[in-house]
């Protein structure tokens, strides 16, 4: 880059967003490469983060975002499919098993959507663990949960 910068994350995102609007992308080392050839200095580490910002979403054997999957889907459409079980661990806690690989996707999905029923979420690779601030949020949230992904 001119003068020893480099791009700022949010333009290092708008270009990941158009290499996986160009071509499915597989693996993030594939992205990690294309990135690179554009002038981007990034690792795995660093797309995973970007990938996970985007709310993108591995369906298949490729990666997604979530506006791109159908046309006018929200991104929790395109992640229902992903949702297999609601559950309630104690009057504040909430656990949202999901398919290998996509709990982060739901995750910042819910996040992003900035539910008043949530206080936090923590995810894992197949696990949400969603906090309200009571037991009447967390029947709130159980029931937004089971409707928005259908389970």
């Amino acid at each position: 880059m001119q003068n020893g910068t480099s791009p700022s994350p949010d333009a290092r995102r708008e270009a990941l967003r158009g290499i996986l609007r160009a071509s499915p992308s597989r693996r993030q080392a594939d992205l990690v490469r294309e990135l690179k050839a554009l002038g981007f200095a990034v690792t795995q580490s660093s797309v995973s983060r970007d990938l996970r910002e985007l709310g993108v979403a591995r369906i298949g054997d490729r990666y997604v975002l979530a506006e791109d999957a159908s046309p006018g889907a929200t991104p929790f459409g395109v992640l229902a499919g992903f949702v297999r079980e609601v559950l309630t661990a104690g009057p504040n806690l909430t656990v949202v098993k999901t398919t290998v690989g996509t709990a982060q996707s739901v995750a910042v999905a819910i996040d992003r959507d900035r539910w008043p029923e949530v206080v936090g979420t923590i995810s894992g690779d197949d696990t949400i663990f969603i906090a309200s601030d009571d037991q009447q949020a967390q029947q709130r949230l159980v029931l937004r949960l089971r409707t928005t992904f259908n389970v």
